[in-house]
């Protein structure tokens, strides 16, 4: 059966970069009240992203940001049922330190606590603490996170470790308590050295990509995980624009297009620029403003929009999910606490795929 997560706002405004959806500031309060109704309403899991340096503009977009693993810890307290997955951004944090972080949460949740991993892209983020790799690490980022996901697998199962790799030395290194479970690592992969990266070292897959090229991608994803003995599941990524009126909800769609923050646009997109990884993120965001929101404009943050009534939606989810074989899906809303009550109780028991 499908599964169905949430990316959570610990970012400011969330995943929607324009000034036509709701402004706020991430605080635990929110993203807690998120949980406890996704938990409710049958979420599987949510995930929190994790950025350094926001990219401005009039609103502000993600210069306010939650730590990832503290925030997940807090919400390992007080939820009992969803996976938990914190993000990492592999130049900020040395694979000890992360795999410590995700061991305590592991003992917070009694085993629900996964990994996301990112490389990372934007530079800027890592040059304010003097921590930029130097600018080979566009092309080289997916061996360095390999041989990250190495060690932390190491740690995690044999919990002392002595490893001399190209990147790290760890000299009779002690990681206790040890997770209780196997921890699932998430990430995301599209260009092809991200695939590959994926299909050797991460369980599932997350995809931003609209329901043409979906499928295309999944079975990819599947044959490249095949050959290595692997099984690794295909996520997709997409912000949910529901209403009992469906005019309302494409006036709501338009408006977030027509008032998107292209200061911050155009910041993302300078700094993607700067990837010279072939077929990664840079050109993914370069062609987001020409795209239409159903496969992934700039305003929502090049995330593919479903939108439309109740009915439309859980209509739509279901041949996305017939016509493509993901695995999961992942999703954002303009307004998060009523998105995700509106989804379980209104679309979800329209659906026949969940």
């Amino acid at each position: 059966m499908v599964k169905v997560g949430i990316f959570l706002p610990n970012g400011s405004n969330g995943y929607i970069m324009s000034a036509g959806s709701p402004q706020y500031l991430p605080t635990f309060e929110h993203n807690k009240q998120i949980a406890v109704e996704a938990e409710r309403s049958g979420f599987d899991m949510i995930l929190s992203m994790m950025k350094y340096r926001g990219f401005g503009g009039s609103t502000g977009y993600w210069d306010h940001c939650l730590e990832s693993f503290t925030l997940m810890a807090g919400l390992a307290s007080v939820t009992t049922t969803l996976e938990l997955f914190p993000t990492v951004t592999i130049p900020a944090l040395h694979p000890a330190v992360v795999a410590r972080y995700v061991s305590t949460i592991d003992d917070i949740s009694d085993g629900r606590c996964g990994l996301n991993i990112v490389t990372g892209w934007n530079r800027d983020e890592y040059d304010q603490m003097g921590l930029w790799p130097g600018d080979d690490y566009y092309t080289e980022r997916y061996e360095f996170a390999g041989e990250y996901v190495g060690l932390l697998r190491s740690l995690w199962e044999h919990g002392r470790v002595t490893a001399n790799t190209e990147h790290f030395t760890l000299d009779d290194c002690t990681v206790y308590p040890q997770p209780k479970h196997r921890v699932t690592i998430v990430s995301a992969g599209q260009s092809p050295a991200a695939a590959r990266f994926v299909s050797e070292f991460a369980d599932r897959n997350f995809v931003q990509a609209g329901p043409d090229k979906l499928a295309e991608i999944v079975g990819k994803v599947k044959a490249a995980g095949s050959e290595k003995g692997r099984d690794v599941g295909t996520y997709a990524v997409f912000h949910l624009i529901a209403d009992a009126d469906s005019a309302k909800a494409y006036a709501m769609q338009d408006e977030i297009v027509r008032r998107a923050d292209s200061e911050a646009i155009g910041n993302m997109i300078a700094s993607a620029m700067l990837d010279a990884n072939p077929d990664g993120i840079s050109r993914h965001q370069a062609t987001g403003m020409s795209r239409p929101p159903e496969d992934g404009n700039s305003a929502f943050m090049t995330i593919p929009t479903v939108t439309g009534s109740y009915t439309e939606v859980a209509e739509r989810l279901d041949r996305i999910i017939e016509d493509t074989g993901i695995d999961g899906v992942l999703f954002s809303f303009p307004d998060f606490v009523a998105g995700v009550r509106d989804f379980g109780d209104r679309i979800r028991p329209l659906m026949k795929n969940l």
